[in-house]
């Protein structure tokens, strides 16, 4: 019979052994980095994801693990064309492949197709979750067309508002010397 795994502190190895496969929804305002790229806005949105763990080359002297990872959400960022919140959709559908140490992790990163992590007896699930949906967010979120925008210049209860303003320039035609002849 399977063990409980909890994604807060996944034992990677064990689960992939058992091929296991866990699913969850928590609310943006769970995740306090992504909570922070909202401003606040859409905390009780929900974060859907799942892993599926598995051991590749199980009879090889050194059997590989890997995890993959599907998780998205809808969140509410800030347009860059006219500063007001914009929904943008969020997703990601990816394999980690699981070494030994940071060591050999770092190594192989850099050469590998694929995102290469170490493994843990505690590995945190919902901050993977996390961190692979801030590096989907798009750098400058906006609309496709962005709502019209009413712009107040000058507030028309505001008794000067109307007035007249003399050009200061016209001032200084004043002063100017009449050329001879004139």
């Amino acid at each position: 019979m399977p063990k409980q795994s909890s994604a807060r502190r996944l034992d990677v190895k064990s689960f992939a052994e058992e091929a296991g496969a866990l699913t969850g929804q928590e609310p943006v305002g769970e995740h306090p980095r992504l909570l922070a790229e909202t401003q606040g806005r859409g905390a009780e949105t929900p974060v859907a994801w799942s892993a599926a763990a598995e051991i590749r080359n199980p009879l090889h002297h050194t059997p590989q693990v890997w995890l993959k990872l599907k998780a998205g959400t809808t969140l509410s960022l800030t347009c860059q064309r006219c500063l007001g919140p914009v929904d943008v959709p969020v997703s990601v559908d990816r394999l980690f492949r699981f070494v030994a140490d940071e060591e050999t992790a770092a190594a192989e990163d850099d050469e590998s197709e694929e995102d290469v992590l170490a493994l843990s007896r505690s590995f945190d699930v919902l901050a993977l979750v996390e961190d692979e949906l801030l590096m989907e967010m798009p750098l400058a979120p906006r609309h496709e067309t962005c709502p019209p925008v009413h712009v107040v210049v000058e507030d028309e209860g505001f008794e000067g508002s109307s007035a007249r303003h003399e050009n200061p320039f016209a001032v200084l035609g004043q002063l100017k010397a009449p050329k001879q002849g004139e």
